[in-house]
C-alpha cells in the first residue's frame, strides 16, 4: 500500500512540475475549468459529460507527453539536433491535433446550447 501512496505522490509531482513549467498547460488547464463550469451551468447530459471530460484529459494528457518528451529531448542532446529538432516539432503538432479536435468537439457539443 506504500508504494502505491508513494506512486501517487511522483505523479502528482510530476503534474505539479508540468503545473509549475509549461505555460501552455496552464492555459489548457483554465481553459478546461471554464469549459466544466459552462456545462454544469447549461446542464450537460451524461453522454455530453463523458465527451468532454474525455477530451479535457486528452489536451492535458498530451501536454504532459509532449512536455516529457521535450525535456528528454533536451537531456539526450542539448545543443540544436536536427533529429531532436524534428522529434519536438511532431510532438508540438501532436498536441496541436488534440488541441484543434477537441475544440471542434466541444463546440459541436456546445452549439446545440446557443
Amino acid at each position: 500500500m506504500q508504494k502505491l501512496i508513494k506512486s501517487f505522490q511522483w505523479a502528482m509531482n510530476g503534474i505539479h512540475t508540468v503545473w509549475r513549467e509549461e505555460v501552455n498547460f496552464r492555459i489548457e488547464s483554465v481553459i478546461a475549468l471554464a469549459v466544466l463550469v459552462s456545462a454544469f451551468y447549461l446542464d450537460f447530459s451524461m453522454p455530453e459529460w463523458i465527451i468532454i471530460i474525455g477530451c479535457i484529459g486528452a489536451v492535458l494528457a498530451a501536454e504532459i507527453i509532449n512536455t516529457a518528451v521535450e525535456d528528454l529531448c533536451n537531456k539526450v542532446e542539448p545543443n540544436t539536433d536536427t533529429v531532436i529538432g524534428k522529434i519536438k516539432d511532431t510532438m508540438g503538432g501532436f498536441v496541436l491535433v488534440v488541441c484543434l479536435t477537441s475544440a471542434i468537439i466541444g463546440v459541436m457539443i456546445f452549439s446545440n446550447y446557443f
